[in-house]
């Protein structure tokens, strides 16, 4: 069995390509009250690829190829803008991505907070 590893190599390639592209790292933005809030991720990728063929005794032939990719994401946080104040909200935590949605009731907070003393003035 005869295998292409350009073949293969080219399918890996556009395999990673599609899967490493900007929304996958900045995630779609979501509207929280007058905070827009935009998912941050890691993204790390990896492939590998061989393959060989080898002859033992009169007439055996032997050969044997393989190739494999892998993909881990983990969340980072949240850049998180209010008009013309940004900021970045990390995820670093035991816990990961749990850790930024603890802080978003306190963004809440100070949102509704700042919302009512408007009303009030």
């Amino acid at each position: 069995m005869q295998t292409n590893f350009d073949e293969v190599l080219s399918k890996v390639t556009d395999f990673l390509k599609s899967e490493a592209k900007t929304e996958t790292v900045i995630g779609e933005e979501f509207t929280l009250g007058e905070f827009i809030c935009v998912p941050v991720i890691r993204v790390g990728l990896g492939f590998g690829y061989g393959g060989g063929e080898g002859e033992d005794g009169a007439k055996a032939h032997g050969g044997g190829s393989g190739a494999g990719a892998g993909i881990g994401i983990e969340p980072q946080g949240f850049l998180v803008t209010r008009g013309a104040e940004i900021t970045f909200v990390p995820s670093k935590s035991s816990k990961g991505l749990s850790a930024a949605f603890e802080k978003m009731p306190d963004v809440l907070e100070k949102y509704l907070a700042g919302k009512e003393k408007a009303i009030a003035n």
